[in-house]
């Protein structure tokens, strides 16, 4: 067997203060770990797909033994230790973060959405290409008045509702260059790697992460996105392939990842 599962991070395989060991609630479970082992074993390959910056994704994937990640909200693609810009901003003499810094875009955002929209402190710091942020705003509105303002070259990312205490009520966003996305990083990985869509499948908790649903075999929405966000039904509907866990977390994602390798067992994959 062979293919590969492209899986997010936070709210999907990390559970409760971001940890691999924990599942949604706090409680100590290791099915998530045990759902990257089964595809080890039937040597399928694990690609992490993360808003987070090159640093932390790359040492997670380091800790699974994988060479292939996406991280900045699919912004790039790295594999095989050569990093797979996908977008038309790339870093010179002034990174991507700071480029888009530079066009105005953040602070028009910031400005039209007072008090609904701020900088996801302290996370944002530190970044290499998107802005991020925390709040509750309307992502394609948002990229209307980019368009609108000579901005069309970026967009904003729901990347997920927000787990910490006091944060449950708000959402994180990417403000990104508009080439990225978790969908076109996860295509260009099947096109380095020869596989088909068929060989591949997906598990995550955004809308963002949804998209990839497009370019996969199966995606897996695990149960803890409904529960946030039960407007994410609606998302679903515009796909024939989108299957939705009982579990959450780490748990949701050992599900979908034993009921795919089984069922393309039985059907001889």
């Amino acid at each position: 067997m062979s293919g590969a599962l492209y899986v997010d991070l936070d709210g999907t395989l990390l559970g409760a203060g971001a940890s691999l060991l924990h599942d949604g609630g706090g409680g100590v479970s290791l099915l998530g770990v045990r759902a990257i082992e089964a595809c080890l074993r039937a040597s399928v390959e694990v690609v992490l797909m993360s808003g987070r910056r090159r640093a932390q994704v790359a040492e997670d994937a380091r800790l699974l033994g994988q060479s292939a990640f996406i991280y900045e909200a699919g912004c790039v693609l790295e594999l095989d230790g050569e990093q797979l810009w996908l977008t038309e901003l790339t870093a010179g003499e002034r990174s991507v973060h700071e480029q888009i810094e530079d066009s105005g875009a953040p602070a028009l955002l910031l400005a039209h959405y007072a008090g609904r929209l701020e900088y996801h402190d302290p996370w944002h710091r530190g970044r290499e290409i998107s802005h991020l942020f925390r709040g509750l705003v309307d992502a394609s509105e948002a990229d209307e008045l980019l368009r609108e303002h000579g901005h069309g070259n970026l967009r904003l990312v729901d990347n997920g509702a927000l787990t910490r205490p006091g944060l449950e009520h708000r959402r994180a966003y990417h403000l990104i260059p508009a080439g990225g996305s978790k969908a076109a990083a996860v295509a260009r990985h099947q096109r380095a790697r020869a596989l088909s869509s068929a060989e591949t499948f997906a598990v995550g908790d955004s809308r963002e992460d949804l998209a990839v649903a497009g370019v996969v075999h199966t995606f897996w929405l695990v149960a803890n996105a409904l529960e946030r966000d039960p407007t994410m039904h609606d998302a679903i509907r515009a796909h024939h392939n989108v299957r939705v866990t009982s579990a959450g977390h780490g748990d949701g994602v050992y599900e979908a990842v034993l009921t795919t390798l089984a069922e393309r067992r039985g059907a001889g994959a």
